[in-house]
């Protein structure tokens, strides 16, 4: 009997890539064997171009995938997940961005968001095992749409509490509870 293999991490980052305090850069650097979808060097807004750099990891890989996704990354990992069949293990979305509602200044502009191609988000059923994590006072997603989004995704979903956006700028680098949720999926 052929042993199980540990599904391989794959870190998907948000719109700002690879930030140093961020607790996906801690988790990578945890888990041996993960990985990480590169920062791109052009079309940096392209949601498609985004979607065909997770592909292009995830056909280096082989064996399970368990996906790792935080803010526009889940958002990316929903636009793959209509147009690509790989089979995946699970995925933790964390702190999806409502890409829907206009965010705060700073950010790109609903106009911008569907002219590359990130509006409407996906609102299909994922084909693998998913946990959606919310919080209750994210500055980029209410909760209820994080529900509603986790709901139409078929993801179980759960509420981290007040954690803001999940990110260094709401205090969090470390973030042990990802590691029990990943554990759930695996």
């Amino acid at each position: 009997m052929t042993p199980l293999k540990t599904p391989t991490l794959l870190i998907v980052p948000g719109l700002r890539d690879h930030v140093e305090d961020h607790w996906q850069t801690h988790l990578e650097r945890k888990a041996p064997g993960s990985r990480c979808v590169p920062p791109l060097e052009h079309d940096k807004l392209s949601c498609a171009a985004r979607v065909a750099a997770l592909d292009a990891v995830l056909a280096q890989i082989e064996g399970p995938v368990i996906l790792v996704a935080h803010s526009a990354g889940v958002m990316i990992t929903v636009h793959w997940a209509r147009c690509h069949r790989r089979p995946i293990h699970g995925a933790l979305l964390a702190a999806p961005a409502d890409l829907e509602t206009p965010m705060p200044e700073g950010y790109p502009t609903q106009e911008m968001l569907e002219q590359h191609g990130w509006l409407p988000v996906p609102r299909e059923r994922l084909p693998f095992p998913s946990i959606v994590a919310g919080s209750t006072n994210d500055p980029l997603a209410a909760l209820d749409r994080v529900k509603a989004f986790g709901q139409t995704w078929g993801s179980r979903f759960v509420n981290v509490g007040a954690v803001g956006h999940l990110n260094p700028g709401a205090g969090y680098g470390e973030w042990p509870q990802a590691q029990e949720l990943i554990g759930a999926l695996v």
